[in-house]
């Protein structure tokens, strides 16, 4: 689950920047050059996490796993054709937390600028406080899966994820102290999921392919499960009201149940 930090920690980092430009800027000065400055400081921190990236590859014990072909990267078409079914299942598994994480960050902030006459930048707040909420559940998630299991706990997760997304839309629409709480039941629940999730299929790959194979169902779960999901909310809500964008979110729930089940059945296969 330490990994997993980065995330609620770069969102509360970006929120509060945001936030405070666009407090301190006029309209048309933040419309101007005041919406870039967060990204040059991303650029900033990336250059540090590259260093650090680096600095992970070359230490002894990295050396040693490579020597040993522990951590030898297979091919793409290898991987696929000897591991397919664990990364189909890989990318569903996660599915819901990784809908769930856009549907808790850039979802509600554009349906409230677009929707409300509420100010962004007091949203970015709601934001970034339901952020340090998620922040504590990843480190929570650490201690579940440690005591019932990481397949077990993103399980549970992904059904309360479930229940969420049925009256969620009804705390989106409700005002500031709807919102309030739908930020914070949705980043607890976040974090719960999102801390477990990367983790869940990786010890069903064989050594030879578990490099290789656990990148790739990363990738492909965020592609499928975050990338398209607040412009698919969006347009959802837009057109069928806030109710859709609740059934999107159960859509992702019922995915990674499914995936679970699939992944429970394979591993008592193998």
């Amino acid at each position: 689950m330490v990994p997993q930090l980065g995330a609620p920690i770069g969102l509360i980092v970006a929120s509060a920047l945001f936030a405070y430009l666009s407090w301190a800027l006029s309209a048309e000065d933040f419309l101007g050059w005041g919406w870039r400055y967060p990204f040059f400081v991303a650029f900033a921190i990336n250059i540090v996490a590259l260093f650090a990236r680096l600095r992970i590859v070359v230490t002894p014990e990295y050396t040693h796993l490579f020597e040993s072909g522990e951590l030898e990267p297979s091919t793409l078409r290898e991987t696929i054709t000897n591991d397919w079914r664990n990364i189909v299942i890989g990318a569903f598994a996660p599915l819901a937390s990784f809908a769930l994480f856009h549907m808790v960050t850039v979802f509600p902030l554009s349906y409230v600028f677009l929707y409300t006459q509420e100010v962004p930048a007091n949203f970015l707040v709601i934001e970034i406080a339901a952020a340090c909420v998620g922040l504590v559940a990843v480190v929570l998630s650490g201690y579940l899966a440690d005591s019932i299991g990481r397949r077990q706990l993103l399980g549970y997760s992904a059904a309360a994820i479930g229940v969420f997304s049925i009256f969620a839309p009804l705390l989106l629409g409700a005002g500031q102290t709807g919102e309030t709480i739908y930020m914070i039941i949705g980043f607890a629940l976040l974090g719960l999921s999102f801390g477990q999730s990367s983790g869940v299929v990786a010890a069903n790959f064989t050594r030879l392919y578990r490099y290789t194979g656990s990148a790739l169902t990363s990738d492909l779960a965020w592609l499928f499960g975050a990338g398209f999901a607040p412009l698919v909310a969006l347009l959802l809500s837009s057109n069928f009201g806030l109710i859709s964008s609740g059934a999107y979110l159960l859509s992702g729930a019922v995915c990674t149940l499914i995936a679970l089940y699939l992944n429970r059945h394979l591993a008592r296969t193998n």
